[in-house]
């Protein structure tokens, strides 16, 4: 596939989410961060950072917490450089053994290149029983 790069169409923003999803369903740390700037400036919930190292090190951590972890995106709007996504994930917290649900929406802006150089992230969970799940690893 090239490269998906602005400006974006629906048919190539529907492709950036798809890319993303699947990046993120790896759990591969290094692997999500090369989607990112060297100098990207996330907010997810309540940690603000910058750059692929710690890009890399909140998904270490955060997939050794978050067992079982599958990933839903979805397009919600677009325009040239910057994609609106909702999401949602479930995973097993891995100190309790509790499966939650993740609820949630990102905003997104690229660079040229197709490097997302920002990432704002707001979620709320809610706990749910393993027979509740709606995605199941294939």
């Amino acid at each position: 596939m090239n490269k998906i790069v602005p400006p974006f169409t629906k048919e190539s923003a529907a492709a950036k989410v798809q890319a993303a999803e699947d990046a993120w369903n790896s759990k591969n740390p290094q692997k999500v961060a090369m989607a990112y700037t060297i100098d990207s400036q996330w907010r997810n919930r309540d940690d603000f950072f910058i750059g692929r190292t710690a890009i890399i090190q909140f998904l270490k951590d955060k997939w050794q917490n978050e067992q079982h972890y599958i990933l839903r995106k979805h397009l919600w709007s677009f325009t040239d450089n910057r994609i609106s996504v909702r999401f949602e994930y479930e995973w097993q917290d891995a100190s309790t053994g509790q499966w939650k649900r993740t609820h949630g929406n990102e905003h997104w802006e690229f660079d040229q290149d197709g490097l997302m150089q920002i990432r704002d992230m707001s979620a709320n969970d809610i706990n749910i029983k393993k027979s509740d799940r709606k995605f199941i690893n294939q």
